[in-house]
């Protein structure tokens, strides 16, 4: 089980998030927005900073999921993406922890399969939450 990244200053919307999207303009920004857009929306408990100058994702406080933008690519990145389930082989890296999906423009992702696993990363956060709130309720 991977350690949890937790952010007690993350909230609900994150105003250093909105000036990063308005520096990130062009086809990597609009991909990097949509992406972390989708994030916003996995729930109301859904919170967000700025981590390492990353638009980052949180269930509560827990991280689960961020975007970044680079010269040629967008990295969707989850921070405990190596157990998740990934059929359609989309997540790279080697880490012991984190994964990441890179998106090209000139690439189609499937979609589907990227949705997924961000859906995928919301609940499994969420579970871990409550499984670490019932035992400290014990």
């Amino acid at each position: 089980m991977h350690r949890l990244m937790r952010f007690p200053s993350s909230v609900k919307h994150d105003p250093a998030i909105e000036i990063w999207m308005n520096e990130h303009s062009g086809e990597l920004g609009t991909i990097a927005q949509y992406w972390f857009e989708v994030m916003r929306n996995c729930g109301d408990d859904v919170r967000e900073l700025l981590h390492d100058g990353q638009p980052t994702a949180c269930v509560a406080d827990a991280a689960f999921a961020y975007v970044d933008a680079f010269k040629a690519h967008v990295n969707v990145g989850f921070f405990g993406g190596a157990e998740l389930d990934d059929p359609n082989g989309l997540l790279e890296g080697t880490g012991k922890f984190m994964r990441h999906v890179k998106l090209r423009p000139e690439s189609e992702v499937d979609a589907t399969a990227l949705l997924k696993l961000i859906n995928t990363a919301y609940t499994d956060m969420k579970e871990r939450l409550n499984c670490i709130s019932g035992i400290a309720r014990s």
